[in-house]
């Protein structure tokens, strides 16, 4: 664990996040990239690889939806610090086909203790972007 959990200034945000991103040994496995990090937005990559699909070659749904959860507190975190989920929802809206996935998360509203957050994740094959899946999730200051 790092030494501390402060938010660092606004600049050195995204250097933050990727530490803390390369310390989770389940962010590690799958190759999980932070992409972005400043006050109330995350975004986080994916390259799709077979071990990462299901059955019918599709990205799994618990890849989509760790992506999704890990963004959530991303962003909520940006703006509270110390933070876990506390709780998600997700729809997937298509098959998550391509070659990468891409989760886009900001704060929706944030007080002192929690942070309401949106994601949209979005599976890329070259140029083209489709929507996959959208979640919301609050996300809790740790003590």
């Amino acid at each position: 664990m790092p030494e501390s959990l402060e938010l660092p200034a606004a600049g050195n945000l995204l250097a933050f996040g990727r530490r803390l991103l390369a310390q989770q040994p389940f962010s590690v496995l799958p190759g999980t990239r932070l992409q972005q990090l400043e006050p109330g937005r995350a975004g986080l990559a994916l390259s799709m690889h077979d071990r990462l699909r299901q059955q019918h070659g599709f990205a799994h749904g618990g890849v989509v939806s760790y992506l999704a959860d890990n963004a959530l507190t991303y962003a909520g975190g940006s703006v509270l610090g110390n933070v876990v989920t506390s709780e998600y929802k997700i729809n997937y809206l298509r098959p998550a086909t391509g070659q990468r996935l891409l989760a886009r998360a900001t704060v929706v509203s944030a007080g002192r203790r929690q942070a309401v957050c949106e994601c949209r994740v979005v599976a890329l094959d070259g140029d083209s972007e489709k929507l996959v899946a959208v979640a919301q999730g609050t996300i809790a200051k740790m003590d």
